[in-house]
């Protein structure tokens, strides 16, 4: 079931369901979440269940402010400090030290835990209300609202799709971001980047004054963490990334005939087949994150069976784009 997630009785309808154990469909500037609330175990393992997800696999969880923090990380380096207070709220995830007792089941075994405090005002709005709550709901697990390793979503009924009528979906509208949040690593003294987003290497090291390590630069143990497996985030059609000239040669070799193809590029093509899909990427990274999931459903939904995408430029600015076409292409 879809409600207006803007209506303050869905607000708080949604936060009464997340008291009791229930799931719920949340739209956060980045995608919509499949939530629980975090402490609860049981209704953690919901979560597991309905992804197909694996347990050790941990989740993100969320929180209206950084007053949370305390329930949930044992310490909060000085750069992780400065780092919240730059892009919080926001699309940004920090793993921290957690504490003993806190959110066992979302951080898949872990004894560091994921936070981040979205920035979408409806998902605002019901951790907020979760917090009035007595007892209190302090934090919220929301991995991405769709089945383990697939397209995630970006709009309510992409939920519903994927759930049925059963979940109770808030409709906040299509997600700004597009592309699952910036996750930092802060427990080794520096900070790492485990998934790059929005947020960039660039903007990260502005705000703490550290330049963020890829998690290849340190030997010692890297905390698992949302969305960093080889293949995700993957639609049904097999994805293949190409240069500008090679897809112009691939369409060019397989001519009139050519069907069940989609090419998503930023560069201009032609096609002697009425049959391929050909759509433009824009030019533009934030503009190409914010579409890129909705067009690979599109491509899906329109029968293609073999994607085709121009590999995006290697510069910081398309790394969260660029991540999540490799990851998707791994899938095939």
């Amino acid at each position: 079931m879809i409600l207006d997630g803007t209506l303050p009785s869905s607000v708080q309808a949604a936060a009464r369901l997340l008291a009791r154990g229930e799931l719920l469909g949340l739209p956060t500037e980045t995608v919509y979440g499949l939530a629980a609330d975090a402490d609860n175990d049981a209704a953690v393992a919901r979560i597991f269940a309905a992804k197909g997800r694996p347990a050790n696999h941990p989740l993100i969880v969320h929180v209206a402010d950084s007053t949370a923090i305390t329930h949930y990380a044992k310490e909060v380096p000085l750069f992780a400090q400065q780092l919240i207070d730059a892009f919080w709220p926001g699309p940004l995830t920090l793993i921290l030290p957690r504490l003993p007792a806190a959110a066992r089941a979302s951080t898949g075994g872990q004894d560091s835990v994921g936070l981040r405090c979205p920035a979408h005002p409806v998902a605002h709005a019901v951790l907020a209300a979760c917090q009035r709550l007595d007892p209190p709901v302090w934090g919220v697990a929301a991995p991405s609202a769709n089945h383990f390793g697939k397209v995630s979503p970006t709009t309510a009924q992409h939920v519903a799709d994927a759930f049925g009528d059963e979940l109770l979906v808030l409709d906040g509208g299509a997600c700004a971001v597009g592309i699952e949040s910036t996750i930092i690593d802060c427990t080794r003294g520096v900070p790492v980047l485990l998934r790059p987003g929005a947020i960039s290497r660039a903007d990260v090291q502005r705000a703490c004054g550290l330049r963020p390590l890829s998690k290849e630069e340190l030997p010692a143990h890297t905390p698992r963490a949302s969305g960093t497996l080889l293949a995700h985030y993957a639609p049904t059609a097999r994805v293949r990334l190409m240069d500008a000239r090679q897809l112009q040669a691939g369409l060019d070799v397989l001519g009139a005939d050519a069907a069940h193809l989609a090419v998503y590029a930023r560069a201009p093509l032609r096609s002697a087949s009425s049959r391929i899909i050909l759509r433009r990427m824009p030019d533009d990274a934030a503009a190409a994150a914010q579409q890129l999931f909705a067009a690979l459903r599109g491509f899906d939904d329109a029968g293609a069976r073999l994607i085709w995408i121009e590999t995006p430029p290697d510069t910081p600015d398309w790394e969260g784009v660029r991540d999540r076409l490799q990851r998707a292409a791994a899938a095939g």
